[in-house]
């Protein structure tokens, strides 16, 4: 009796460890179909970003490229515009500048006809005549001063005889420096005794004065 007893728990544990295991069990409520309808859309949704991207870098370059070729058709349209401008369209002409020769100590006026006939019709044509007379002096004498100022006075009487209006005319002069030539030779000498009759195309300009910086 005592023998039977003892061997039942021994064949429970035998019993037990019979019994196969059980599976693991799946929670339900986390599984989501990988072909769902919101997966679906989230990945539609996706694609159409990024293709709205790539539309919009497209779109940049493409404006970026339009605007450079406009850039470059109008500028070729201006070189062919003046190009194709009237031939005959005169020009903006810069003053002219006439030079008269003087002997050495003399105020007398000896201009060439060839060069006196375009001389006088610029001059009775231009807004203003500027006289600058000019000696081969080495020293700021009065005797140079005088002949400087002789020389201007005598071309303005000149220019006068020849038809020009007196009151388009300004005489000015300036007795040592400034020379045109090496006033160390006696070629260079004739040449800075002279009078320089400078003619305007248009009257100057006088350009508004810089305002003074005020100091705080």
């Amino acid at each position: 009796m005592h023998t039977a007893a003892a061997l039942i728990p021994w064949l429970l544990m035998l019993a037990s460890c019979s019994s196969p295991p059980k599976p693991p069990t799946v929670d339900e409520s986390q599984k989501r179909p990988v072909n769902s309808q919101m997966a679906v859309e989230l990945q539609v949704c996706r694609n159409d970003l990024q293709n709205t991207r790539i539309l919009a870098a497209e779109s940049g370059r493409l404006a970026e490229s339009t605007t450079a070729t406009l850039a470059n058709l109008a500028a070729r349209q201006q070189i062919i515009a003046a190009m194709q401008a009237p031939a005959d369209k005169p020009l903006p002409q810069a003053n002219s500048v006439f030079t008269v020769r003087f002997d050495f100590g003399s105020t007398r006026v000896a201009i060439p006809a060839d060069i006196a006939g375009p001389l006088f019709a610029d001059a009775k044509a231009a807004p203003l005549v500027l006289l600058r007379g000019r000696t081969d002096g080495s020293t700021d004498a009065p005797v140079e001063s005088r002949i400087a100022r002789e020389r201007a006075a005598a071309v303005r009487d000149y220019l006068v005889a020849a038809g020009v209006d007196p009151a388009r005319i300004r005489a000015t002069y300036q007795p040592v420096g400034d020379h045109a030539a090496d006033n160390g030779s006696d070629s260079g000498r004739g040449l800075n005794r002279r009078v320089e009759i400078e003619l305007y195309r248009a009257l100057p300009v006088a350009m508004p004065g810089v305002p003074p910086t005020v100091q705080p």
